[in-house]
């Protein structure tokens, strides 16, 4: 739901340092391949209580994601960096939930299990709308720069990022942030699969006769 007005001002801030990393030799997929190692390290500072670090990387995972798409949209995106970037991300934010699972297993397991799968419905319906709008020839007016076809909803990567800071700041309150967040997840999921279902209804001429 934010990611279209957030995107303009992540892309104005971060368009400099991109160019001044793919000077410096770096490429947008080892950028990727770091901040995914960033971020998975942050789920064992979380399962241990270290609140404050965890944040930190996970926030540096979030830069470098960011970073990486705009290095791409400079040097010309790749489908190995597209499939890179959406692979990571949606693995990210189910081992973020795992985190704070093994933290406090007793308050936060199932909470955290509810929450990722959650996560699977909002990210299957995702890629799955992606997939057939790419057959079809089909593109995503509000993320032309986005290397599938970007369909939004609810709870998109900026509610997610915001969803993780608000955990590693009060983490007593995951359980009830957990479940508000994946009440909406839902609701973008059923948003989604009605999206699907109008835009994929078969036409008259493919109809089986």
């Amino acid at each position: 739901m934010l990611d279209r007005f957030v995107l303009p001002f992540q892309k104005a801030l971060l368009e400099p340092v991109a160019r001044q990393a793919l000077k410096l030799g770096l490429g947008a997929d080892q950028v990727t391949l770091a901040g995914f190692v960033l971020g998975v390290l942050a789920v064992p500072l979380l399962a241990f209580g270290h609140m404050g670090l965890a944040l930190a990387l996970i926030l540096a995972n979030r830069f470098a994601d960011g970073l990486d798409g705009a290095m791409a949209r400079i040097a010309g995106p790749t489908d190995r960096g597209a499939f890179l970037d959406i692979s990571f991300d949606f693995l990210l934010y189910a081992l973020v939930p795992l985190g704070f699972a093994l933290a406090d297993p007793g308050r936060n397991a199932i909470p955290a299990a509810i929450l990722i799968t959650s996560f699977v419905g909002t990210g299957s319906s995702f890629l799955a709308f992606a997939v057939i709008a790419e057959r079809l020839g089909l593109s995503s007016g509000d993320y032309p720069a986005k290397g599938i076809f970007y369909l939004g909803g609810l709870t998109e990567g900026t509610e997610t990022v915001l969803l993780f800071v608000a955990m590693c700041l009060w983490p007593s309150t995951f359980w009830l942030l957990a479940s508000i967040f994946a009440a909406l997840c839902l609701l973008t999921t059923t948003s989604r699969w009605l999206a699907g279902w109008r835009a994929f209804r078969p036409s008259d001429s493919r109809r089986p006769r």
